[in-house]
């Protein structure tokens, strides 16, 4: 069974930093698909970033590119979402979620259906 685990969110000011952390396990495919998404009360889930199995970041949303950056320790299967220069806007749960996939499409950043696995999330609340 699949498992994901985020932690690292916090509160901070506006202009600060955080590093996420999304702990996998169980992931046993050569192949997958993990992503950061985030979701704010009375919206939908939005994707982040998607990385490929072997640590290739396929797509940012907009408003992430030059701020966040993500990687992959690929031995310990552990993904991780630096988030610089943080604005109110990003305050949000974020969430880690995986794919048994090739690798990811444009569409696993736009459709959160494309997941099997969420972790429960970490907030993050940036304040002005």
């Amino acid at each position: 069974q699949v498992q994901l685990l985020e932690s690292g969110g916090d509160s901070v000011r506006f202009g600060g930093s955080l590093r996420l952390s999304c702990e996998t396990s169980g992931i046993t495919e050569n192949f997958y698909c993990l992503a950061w998404f985030r979701q704010v009360p009375g919206k939908e889930r939005e994707g982040v970033v998607t990385v490929d199995g072997d640590g290739a970041v396929r797509m940012y949303a907009g408003y992430a590119k030059g701020r966040f950056t993500a990687s992959l320790d690929t031995v310990s299967k552990t993904l991780y979402l630096q988030m610089n220069n943080l604005k109110p806007d990003d305050s949000a749960v974020y969430y880690c979620a995986a794919d048994a996939a090739t690798f990811c499409w444009p569409k696993h950043l736009t459709r959160a259906s494309e997941y099997d696995y969420w972790g429960r999330g970490t907030q993050v609340t940036v304040s002005s």
